[in-house]
């Protein structure tokens, strides 16, 4: 009993996966109506000027951003999905995640890209009064210790595909 009880449970990620689905649909859809509104605004009304081109540029960059949330708690959500729940469901190479680790390096990389497309943000709407250096050092620093923690949990995936491997090729073989 305690077994299949123990066995039902991973399906309670699927509250985890839901919720990421959904939180996904609500970024893309937002994302998607904001930038036909600024399309329509722009033809509408064009602002041709300096200052109108960099704030088109910064509401899209910001739109991006969502974009790039939402795929992000997308992959998170397929992936949560098949490891827990449907682990033969066939994804692209891309998609895959084959363990736990694999979600949280996937996680890491995109979130230093959000960083990356959050700073690109603070720079082009830079009023010269807001410190950028300090933006930008929060977010070198931010980004060298996830660059370390994806460098480290690569390897060690590595190594341990490695050890596999060559247990699978030095094991007896079965008659």
């Amino acid at each position: 009993m305690i077994r299949s009880m123990l066995r039902g449970s991973r399906y309670l990620v699927l509250a985890a996966v839901f919720g990421a689905i959904a939180a996904a649909f609500a970024l893309f859809s937002y994302g998607f109506v904001r930038t036909m509104l600024i399309v329509w605004q722009t033809l509408s009304d064009p602002q041709l000027s300096s200052k109108g081109g960099k704030l088109l540029m910064l509401a899209f960059i910001e739109i991006f951003d969502l974009f790039l949330l939402g795929t992000v708690l997308l992959i998170m959500g397929v992936s949560l999905y098949t490891l827990f729940v449907d682990t033969r469901m066939k994804l692209p190479g891309w998609l895959q995640a084959n363990s736990f680790d694999d979600l949280k390096i996937n996680l890491v990389a995109v979130v230093i890209v959000v960083m990356g497309v959050t700073f690109l943000g603070h720079v082009v709407a830079w009023d010269g009064e807001t410190d950028l250096l300090r933006i930008g050092l929060a977010t070198s620093l931010m980004t060298a210790v996830l660059t370390l923690f994806l460098w480290v949990a690569k390897g060690a995936r590595a190594k341990a595909q490695e050890a596999k491997g060559h247990d699978v090729a030095t094991a007896p073989a079965e008659d």
